[in-house]
């Protein structure tokens, strides 16, 4: 199946060159059995490829499931992937199949792989390279014959590097890599997909579509689009029904989407998702900025002293010639004693110890960056996850895992 007719199928809108290199390789691993992990930004329409893989492959007419790791709590993930026996915890009160069960046959899609606990990763890994798991709570190897598809929106190989993820199950998910492109990156296909999303919500609730004016255009096209195709399709259904006219201005598309006048310059110079290669996360990045601005005051404590020198109060100060006896009764080669215009001296520090004084700068270390930022937020919201997770944009799942790996104590 060509490209075009794979598109037409799946309703895939767009002719960026890296999108359609992404549906070769999909229709390509297809007829295979191989292990295909799926990276991109969050909104780029990674489960969709998952369903390109299934419908055109041999197990198309077996089960298909979607699993988003990042959604199950870490002390379920284990009995919902895996099933459990009767009595192997609180609350099983009978046996359960898990996913690689009940689909067994078929196509299982991690979407968020990258937030497996450490623990679960090693089950998988083992699921993998012999097809065999065992229930929570039981002694017996059950054999499956499931297809893997995983997903994730995070660096694997940065998580492998800060032990956040095994480096075995890396290798063992990326047998075949698929990068979807963030929308930023592909051109007209941002007013492509605009215009569709528009006219499916003109379809759907029977009125006008809307239509951009150039101006407008332009707008859309210079956003960067954080939220992908999803955000589009929001903000499209959003002008649809709240534009006062059909052909739609920039003035009143800012009116309606304030944000989308935001280009978020350091998200696109730094923050672009790079598979396989190193990012930076938002946080990463204001790190670099605090550490540059601290930079930046070094130096202008430097500038201050150097004026001070030659200046007091803005009267110029003629250096005392005659030499200096310190306390330990040698002189001073270079005394840097000025005095001001009522002849009082002012002694500054030998010129020595400022030549040889170094700056030090702060820890670098993102965990420790990370870890005060937690412990910050838990004391702003008085120990209360849930509130603390949301101010720092994690998951409260996400949030749980750091207070243990930390060592925070609440």
């Amino acid at each position: 199946m060509d490209i075009i007719s794979i598109k037409n199928r799946f309703g895939i809108i767009g002719n960026a060159p890296a999108l359609n290199h992404a549906i070769s390789i999909a229709e390509r691993v297809s007829s295979t059995n191989l292990t295909v992990l799926i990276t991109g930004e969050s909104g780029v329409g990674k489960e969709v490829f998952s369903h390109i893989i299934h419908q055109l492959g041999v197990r198309k007419h077996n089960p298909f499931i979607a699993v988003n790791c990042g959604a199950i709590p870490e002390g379920t993930i284990d009995s919902e992937l895996f099933g459990h026996e009767k009595g192997s915890f609180t609350g099983a009160h009978e046996a359960r199949k898990g996913y690689f069960e009940s689909v067994n046959g078929g196509t299982i899609f991690l979407d968020e792989v990258g937030e497996l606990p450490l623990g679960t990763q090693a089950r998988l890994l083992r699921v993998l390279e012999s097809g065999e798991y065992i229930r929570v709570g039981s002694s017996k190897v059950i054999k499956t014959d499931v297809r893997l598809i995983a997903a994730t929106n995070v660096n694997l190989q940065e998580a492998v590097r800060a032990g956040k993820f095994r480096e075995d199950l890396y290798y063992r998910l990326s047998t075949v890599p698929i990068y979807i492109p963030p929308l930023r990156e592909r051109g007209e296909d941002i007013y492509l997909l605009f215009r569709k999303f528009c006219i499916d919500f003109a379809e759907r609730n029977k009125i006008q579509p809307v239509k951009l004016v150039d101006d407008a255009k332009e707008l859309i096209l210079k956003y960067p689009w954080p939220g992908n195709v999803r955000q589009l399709k929001n903000v499209a259904e959003q002008v649809s029904i709240l534009a006062m006219e059909k052909d739609v201005s920039a003035n009143e598309l800012k009116q309606i989407v304030p944000d989308i006048t935001d280009n978020r310059l350091p998200a696109l110079a730094e923050a672009r998702y790079q598979s396989g290669g190193s990012s930076f996360t938002e946080r990463e990045i204001l790190y670099k900025l605090i550490f540059d601005l601290k930079k930046d005051l070094n130096d202008l404590k430097q500038f201050v002293y150097d004026v001070t020198k030659h200046q007091v109060n803005g009267s110029e100060m003629p250096a005392y010639r005659e030499p200096l006896v310190n306390n330990n009764n040698t002189t001073l080669e270079k005394p840097l004693l000025l005095a001001h215009p009522a002849n009082q001296p002012v002694v500054l520090q030998d010129k020595k110890a400022y030549d040889d004084s170094e700056t030090i700068e702060e820890s670098l270390s993102i965990a420790e960056k990370e870890r005060e930022l937690i412990v910050k937020s838990l004391r702003k919201h008085r120990n209360k996850r849930k509130d603390a997770a949301t101010d720092l944009g994690i998951s409260e799942r996400t949030l749980y895992r750091k207070i243990k790996e930390y060592g925070i104590e609440l």
